[in-house]
């Protein structure tokens, strides 16, 4: 599968949202009160190598276990399902440790933006879209989390507590919708394989 701008923005959307760095803000805020020195590009490096060994790497290591992609992307659906609903109310069901004082690896590079959640994401939407589309959506990411970390505390002047809220509640939103799409679409894909009969 070649370049495609539709899946690439779909692909971008879908990692922005579940990375939700604007979201981080807070947290992010909160680790350079307590004096943690946080070095924005290495963020961004660390976090990149580790979703592209993920990435191409993750596929292999699920065939150790006998796991094929349709359903580890039905997995993940589940994930970005309990990630959306993190952020429409507000809970937190993924524990982090946003204490330690290595703040540009752990927890920044890891797990804030290359997490649990993240990760699963990334290999489950490799069975919607082409890698090339995948890798750029990546680095753009990679470019708006590079940003937001430079710009924390000028981004939630503008924003303010009430404008983050808002816009991570609406990328909730956007995610819920993704992650019964991903569910649908493999599902139906995980069926046609067990009873070919039925979708002729």
């Amino acid at each position: 599968m070649a370049f495609n701008f539709l899946e690439l923005f779909s692909a971008f959307m879908v990692l922005f949202a579940v990375i939700d760095i604007v979201g981080s803000i807070p947290i992010i805020l909160d680790l350079k009160a307590k004096g943690n020195v946080i070095e924005s590009g290495k963020v961004c490096i660390i976090s990149f190598a580790i979703f592209i060994v993920f990435l191409l790497l993750g596929e292999r290591f699920l065939n150790i276990f006998g796991v094929d992609i349709t359903s580890f992307a039905i997995a993940g659906s589940f994930v970005l399902f309990i990630l959306a609903m993190e952020m429409i109310l507000g809970i937190e069901i993924f524990k982090g440790n946003p204490n330690t004082k290595n703040s540009t690896v752990v927890p920044l590079a890891f797990p804030l933006v290359a997490g649990a959640g993240s990760l699963t994401t990334l290999l489950s939407i490799t069975a919607e879209y082409a890698m090339i589309n995948i890798v750029i959506a990546l680095i753009l990411n990679m470019v708006v989390v590079y940003i937001v970390l430079k710009l924390t505390r000028r981004i939630e002047r503008i924003l303010g507590i009430t404008g983050i809220m808002i816009l991570r509640k609406m990328f909730g939103i956007i995610l819920l919708a993704i992650a019964i799409k991903l569910f649908m679409s493999n599902i139906a894909i995980g069926l046609a394989d067990l009873f070919p009969g039925l979708f002729r």
